[in-house]
């Protein structure tokens, strides 16, 4: 008697177990990666393309004094000090694309531009993503392109800061 009691109790227990390790949150990796902290500004660069060739780089954004951060929640974003104008936009949404490789966003930043504001990260590809960095490229990233067009990839490079308290 007492050794079924003991074998229905460790079913129960197993059981248990497993449908709490079935759980799951919602959230991908990816998206946890990018709520995860705040985003520094490290690097801008601009490159210069026909068609698939480089034509040259350009380094953008390396005298501001100003702090850059791109910071993320589950649902909204905001962007500091875009493109070195001290400034603090409304938070806008984001999301990533069915295959998380595309970043988007509706934020609204003022900028250097004729038109004084743009979208910067309507649509970025996440060019890499990791605990401590993050790349996001911008402008003609479409997969198909012509071979003579000319193309300007801007690529926007971030460092992980570290959360207040957090080792």
């Amino acid at each position: 008697m007492k050794k079924t009691h003991w074998l229905l109790l460790l079913s129960g227990l197993i059981v248990v177990l497993i449908i709490n390790s079935c759980k799951k949150s919602g959230v991908s990796a990816i998206h946890q990666l990018f709520i995860g902290g705040t985003w520094q500004l490290a690097s801008v660069t601009a490159s210069y393309y026909t068609g698939n060739s480089l034509d040259s780089t350009k380094i953008l954004n390396d005298s501001c004094q100003l702090t850059q951060f791109f910071t993320f929640t589950d649902n909204t974003c905001t962007y500091t000090n875009f493109d070195c104008i001290s400034q603090a936009p409304p938070a806008a949404s984001w999301s990533l694309a069915s295959n998380q490789l595309y970043l988007m966003t509706n934020i609204v930043c003022q900028d250097t531009t004729a038109a004084k504001s743009s979208m910067p990260f309507s649509y970025a590809f996440i060019y890499n993503l990791g605990q401590f960095s993050l790349v996001l490229q911008t402008g003609d990233i479409q997969p198909n392109y012509s071979l003579t067009k000319k193309r300007k990839i801007i690529e926007y490079g971030f460092i992980r800061q570290k959360l207040s308290g957090a080792d």
